[in-house]
């Protein structure tokens, strides 16, 4: 249980958010390109802190740290990684959208394919919102509330939950992109604050090292592991699965590219997306990291665990969902713990307004607007904030079951596993073959979702089968392949008959994304783009 006085830092930043977001609301224009979209005025600072706090929730804030506790760094890969599929946003897929004016993700689909393509991917954005975005956010806080004020873990959620779907459904994107930008930089503080506080009182990084060396578990420093390693993740399976999975999510998911979608021109979107690129290298030493230390803090006997401490067959389990709240209580002075309390709300609340944003602007503009073409802007509005009612909704009632997962980052990467194949190879065929067709990337759309759902319930029907032990993130990428070999044979079958509009909405030479002369200086995204890669690739020669 935390301080009186930690409870009221809490409680004055929640108000304070729900007071600036429906300022922002209440002071826009009620027009739906400004509700959906800002107007398309966003500026980089902006897209790049909303594309990072909409990535990073009480999700990742719990499960990194609970994944740091388990294993060590290995799962930051998850984070290190997106670096290099942000420059693919930024160099490959921005362009695109941005000139092309989209709305949505499967507006541009239906631009570069056909309104079947559309249809499929908006059904399939709103259930990964609802699912991914939301549903696992809301677990995580729960957990959090729950174990911080000894609160009903449903009840606290809903609570949290409808005070951010106010501000949400009340000011649209802007609402949404500035109080994301007030929340990422509060979530940094908190997470560099539980960072320090768990480093000082390790005392530092030699005596962590020398806590693992003495237990023969130097391993948990290193971010590649080995063919045959018990942590089921070796090398092969980031390089190759990750980039399924990370195209999927920062490239072709709505709730994260509307953010860029709302952006004032091409060189902001790409700056943007370059710009979190570079704050994705801080979870590794600000989420993942606390969680390690927090390991070695029990091994030393400065950390109890006896709170999240089982007894299951006779045998003591810990229960490492709550490792970052235990580090919070132990860890932290009253007053600091109310910061870090604010800190994961913050992950929670911008998870939460990012997702029903995206859910709302794809229903309305997706299926309602197309049905209903001539309505009214005001009607437009009043839509898209019934159905962000609705889909927060329907999250809360997926809680009991996303509760079942013993690790809730493993149980979110999961899920995405068997979504994000056929998705990402229609984007990036899409993008990158003149010759992908209509009808391939229709029917790679069904089929590949149909097995990625038959895989998945298979797996969970029958988890000890030779197709249930192979490892989440090499799932993804056989299943890519599956949907990749698939289209490429269907374009031959069916061919492709561009219109004018899909003509333009591919690359016809490598060199083609690097045309655009951009910003003078050094925020030019070029040279942005390589120094982010360069970092990128040094970072893990340290920690290879």
């Amino acid at each position: 249980m935390i301080s009186n006085l930690d409870l009221t830092i809490a409680a004055l930043y929640i108000l304070a958010i729900l007071a600036i977001g429906l300022w922002v609301g209440m002071k826009g224009r009620a027009g739906a390109n400004e509700y959906f979209l800002a107007g398309k005025s966003l500026k980089w600072p902006a897209i790049g802190l909303a594309l990072f706090a909409t990535n990073i929730s009480t999700v990742h804030l719990v499960s990194l740290a609970q994944s740091g506790f388990d294993s060590g760094l290995l799962n930051g890969n998850f984070e290190w990684m997106a670096a290099f599929v942000l420059v693919g946003l930024a160099l490959l897929f921005a362009p695109f959208y941005i000139r092309s004016g989209v709305s949505t993700l499967p507006d541009f689909l239906e631009r570069r394919y056909d309104k079947a393509c559309r249809d499929w991917l908006a059904g399939i954005s709103v259930v990964s919102a609802i699912v991914v975005h939301i549903a696992f956010s809301m677990l995580a806080g729960g957990i959090v509330l729950k174990t911080l004020f000894g609160m009903n873990m449903y009840l606290s959620v809903i609570i949290i939950s409808l005070i951010t779907a106010v501000y949400t459904i009340t000011g649209g994107l802007k609402a949404v992109v500035i109080t994301e930008s007030i929340q990422t930089v509060v979530l940094l503080a908190g997470a560099v604050i539980i960072s320090i506080a768990a480093y000082y009182r390790m005392g530092g990084w030699n005596n962590m090292t020398a806590v693992l060396a003495a237990g023969g578990e130097m391993e948990r420093l290193s971010m590649l592991k080995p063919h045959g390693d018990s942590s089921n993740m070796p090398w092969y399976a980031v390089f190759l699965g990750y980039p399924v999975i990370g195209i999927w999510y920062w490239c072709a998911d709505q709730t994260i590219v509307q953010r860029l979608l709302g952006a004032r021109s091409e060189d902001h979107a790409r700056t943007g997306a370059l710009f979190c690129g570079f704050l994705k290298i801080l979870p590794v030493f600000i989420f993942v990291l606390p969680g390690l230390l927090a390991y070695t803090l029990a091994k030393s006997g400065l950390l109890d665990l006896s709170s999240i401490t089982t007894f299951i067959n006779g045998k003591e389990v810990v229960e490492s969902k709550g490792i970052y709240t235990l580090m919070i209580t132990q860890l932290l002075p009253v007053g600091l713990t109310g910061i870090l309390v604010a800190a994961l709300l913050s992950g929670l609340m911008s998870q939460v307004s990012g997702a029903l944003n995206s859910i709302s602007t794809i229903v309305t503009y997706d299926f309602y607007q197309r049905y209903h073409p001539s309505a009214s802007d005001k009607k437009l509005v009043r839509t898209g904030r019934l159905v962000a009612g609705g889909a927060l909704l329907v999250s809360l009632s997926l809680l009991p079951l996303l509760n079942s997962y013993e690790s809730i980052f493993v149980g979110l990467n999961d899920i995405i596993a068997h979504i994000a194949p056929p998705i990402t190879c229609v984007f990036v065929l899409g993008i990158f073959w003149e010759k992908a067709s209509a009808r391939a990337a229709r029917y790679t759309l069904w089929a590949g979702s149909a097995l990625g759902v038959a895989v998945f319930a298979v797996n969970k029907l029958y988890p000890f089968t030779a197709l249930a032990q192979v490892p989440f993130m090499m799932m993804a990428f056989y299943l890519f392949c599956f949907c990749a070999v698939l289209q490429v044979l269907l374009s031959f079958r069916y061919p492709v008959r561009h219109t004018a509009e899909s003509a333009a909405l591919f690359w016809r030479s490598p060199l083609d994304p690097l045309r655009s002369p951009g910003w003078r200086g050094l925020a030019n995204y070029k040279v942005l783009s390589a120094a982010l890669l360069t970092l990128m690739i040094v970072l893990y020669i340290v920690f290879k």
